[in-house]
């Protein structure tokens, strides 16, 4: 037991860390879903581009709401930036730097599923095989319109019957292959460049804002753990306090049922200190409103003067 509390209490106290590998789980669990997935596009006009591009955009889209989801700090953002003024300034460079991260980490699955289909083919394929001009491909000159539409769709399906051994079917595929793999790694050279020159270009910026929106976003993280962590301990203790008093005013009762009453426990007036005089669900409400909508402001040094 000692072992996983230390376990979740490095969780907490690492929690950057965590969403590192939690994004670079999403991304392994992306790769692994789209090799094991069985893709088979309808192979015809109407519904091709919808299933070909379908299949490249809306897993990106599912990954990247559990990318928002899985990350704590997407919450703690949220609350941030809606809840009011109160004693104590919303800074916006914080809020933006937590937005920047939060997003950067939810779109690593996303790219990597994207990147992993440019360079299979496969949904390029299926999706524009309809759209290639006919007359850059032999075996296309002497078939009318519609025939030529309802043989490009047939390109993905190797098993076709029409185009089984069909020369032309073997070069739109090609075609429209090479197209996909070469933006595929367009793509993954344009993101390698970019986090290139973000690395080291930044620090030619003010370092210092960047420090500070670091600093204060982790700040606002680990401000909320303990918050929680401090409710849940006022929770139990207002609990066996209540707890308690139920069975004391049940006395009579008991005593007529021969059942034992529960005695208290050494050191429950240290847990009545520890309620620090709240005592009452108004007086708890009352304060929970009060930390939302005006924290305290952060200076220490007031709390040493009182």
């Amino acid at each position: 037991m000692d072992r996983f509390r230390m376990i979740f209490q490095y969780f907490q106290s690492n929690s950057e860390s965590v969403m590192n590998g939690i994004c670079g789980l999403l991304a392994l669990a992306s790769v692994k879903m789209y090799s094991s997935f069985d893709f088979s596009c309808p192979c015809l006009p109407q519904y091709n581009m919808a299933y070909g591009l379908g299949i490249m955009f809306v897993p990106p889209v599912i990954l990247f709401l559990c990318g928002l989801i899985l990350n704590r700090q997407s919450l703690v953002m949220l609350e941030e930036w809606r809840r009011p003024q109160g004693r104590r300034k919303k800074d916006l460079a914080v809020i933006r730097y937590m937005c920047s991260s939060i997003m950067q980490r939810a779109m690593v699955a996303p790219v990597v599923w994207i990147i992993v289909t440019l360079l299979d083919g496969k949904c390029l394929i299926c999706a524009f095989s309809g759209s290639m001009d006919p007359e850059k491909f032999v075996g296309f000159a002497n078939v009318s319109t519609a025939q030529v539409q309802q043989l490009l769709a047939k390109v993905p399906c190797k098993d076709d019957e029409l185009l089984r051994n069909s020369t032309s079917r073997k070069a739109v595929s090609r075609y429209l292959r090479c197209w996909s793999q070469a933006l595929g790694w367009s793509i993954l050279l344009i993101l390698i460049l970019a986090a290139f020159l973000a690395r080291w270009l930044r620090p030619c910026f003010n370092q210092a804002t960047l420090l500070q929106a670091r600093h204060w976003s982790n700040y606002i993280d680990i401000e909320q753990k303990i918050f929680e962590e401090t409710c849940c301990e006022h929770s139990r203790l207002f609990a066996h306090k209540c707890i308690l008093h139920f069975f004391e005013s049940m006395r009579q009762e008991i005593k007529l049922h021969s059942f034992s009453l529960p005695r208290e426990r050494e050191g429950a007036e240290g847990e009545e200190d520890l309620l620090r005089g709240i005592t009452d669900q108004n007086q708890v409400n009352k304060l929970l409103k009060m930390w939302y909508c005006e924290k305290p402001p952060l200076d220490v040094s007031q709390a040493h003067q009182r």
